[in-house]
């Protein structure tokens, strides 16, 4: 018997006790727990539950009114008036995500996210204690402090440089604040802390640039942050790529546009042709349209030249206004960059003809014919005797 015959077996056997273990039972597990959090009314929160095990567990929600563990409930997508969410994703693990949103004072109490993979798990003749493993958290809603704000802006276009004033007091609120700051899209503005329940933020001279979410923030010992939110509207002001752009047949071609305002603009992208215009959109293969907030990109790529040429336009338009900015796109041949060489070539056979046809145009007394016999010439030995016989004359 050949030998490989006799190892194929035994290494069979190896590899399937060498697997064994990976295929085997596994109990339920928690990977990631949820976490109790404080919110106030009106926000939002999420619990998150990961659990392992072989099978894969189910997971299921509970809930218990605070001080009533003894009473929790099934919760199900759709709960509460649809205000509940539960989502789960299934990989190695199992996610479970709960939200609820739109929060209340009766939304406080303690979540039990329970997971199970044992087969008797819905028996109902078994202890769900012994079947299923729990992890809680404890959701602490408080009412929201009461601020009142000043109402939105718009920068008129007509008023340049006005002068604005955002005000912010807090007039109600359950526990002691601390502090109070300024942020403007996400982002503190420095310099404007303060310890004051009536907070003021001043812009002297506006541009379009000021505009955008400001919110005024209340800290407190013992609640999460409260806030409220001011908008600063103003119309796009967009600013364009370049006049002109030159490129070279076949290459590629880039144009952008960015503006200053609030809210972020829709934008578009045309092609003027004389006094029509043509939208330009991702559906034809060469043009490419990115759109970033309050940037916006144009791709073409492999410029012709017989049909890309022109003047493109972008254009910024929100609930103020909008705005529009061109570029004109020249694309050149294949041949321009020899263009150069190619006209001093030319001016040199120009030269060269000219002095050509300038040689053939010269007399013909200019040129000495060889075959010709050479004249003779005078010698002064023969003036010498004119001049000697007319002293002789004179003489006599």
């Amino acid at each position: 018997m050949h030998p490989g015959a006799v190892m194929m077996p035994a290494l069979v056997l190896i590899l399937g006790n060498l697997m064994l273990p990976l295929t085997s039972a596994q109990n339920a597990g928690f990977v990631k727990s949820p976490m109790s959090e404080t919110k106030l009314t009106g926000d939002t929160f999420e619990l998150y539950c990961d659990v392992v095990g072989n099978p894969m567990p189910d997971i299921q929600w509970w809930y218990a009114e605070i001080n009533r563990a003894d009473s929790f409930k099934l919760l199900w997508d759709g709960a509460r008036k649809r205000r509940v969410s539960i989502n789960t994703a299934y990989g190695a693990n199992r996610v479970s995500v709960l939200g609820i949103t739109r929060l209340t004072l009766e939304d406080s109490g303690t979540y039990e996210c329970r997971a199970s993979n044992d087969p008797k798990r819905n028996d109902l003749r078994q202890n769900p204690a012994t079947t299923w493993i729990r992890a809680q958290a404890t959701i602490l809603v408080l009412q929201k402090p009461k601020i009142s704000a000043s109402d939105q802006t718009v920068l008129s276009a007509e008023n340049p440089r006005q002068q604005i004033s955002l005000q912010c007091n807090l007039t109600t609120a359950h526990t002691p604040h601390r502090e109070s700051f300024w942020m403007k899209n996400g982002k503190e503005i420095q310099n404007t802390r303060t310890e004051l329940r009536n907070t003021a933020h001043r812009i002297v001279k506006s541009r379009a640039d000021d505009s955008g979410e400001y919110m005024c923030v209340y800290t407190f010992a013992m609640s999460p942050n409260a806030n409220a939110t001011i908008e600063i509207k103003a119309k796009p002001d967009v600013t364009g790529h370049k006049r002109s752009e030159n490129k070279n047949e076949g290459e590629n071609a880039m144009m952008y546009c960015k503006s200053v305002g609030y809210p972020h603009p829709t934008w578009t992208w045309w092609k003027m042709d004389g006094t029509s215009t043509q939208d330009i959109d991702n559906s034809t293969g060469r043009f490419f349209i990115t759109i970033r907030d309050n940037y916006t990109e144009l791709n073409i790529l492999h410029l012709d030249i017989g049909s890309d040429p022109g003047t493109y336009q972008c254009n910024a338009t929100n609930v103020i206004g909008n705005t529009a900015e061109t570029t004109i796109l020249r694309v050149r041949s294949h041949l321009a960059p020899l263009w150069p060489f190619l006209g001093v070539l030319a001016e040199i056979l120009i030269l060269v003809v000219i002095i050509g046809m300038y040689e053939r145009r010269k007399r013909p007394d200019d040129f000495i014919d060889d075959d010709e016999p050479a004249a003779p010439t005078k010698t002064n030995s023969t003036n010498n005797h004119k001049d000697k016989n007319i002293r002789q004359r004179n003489t006599k």
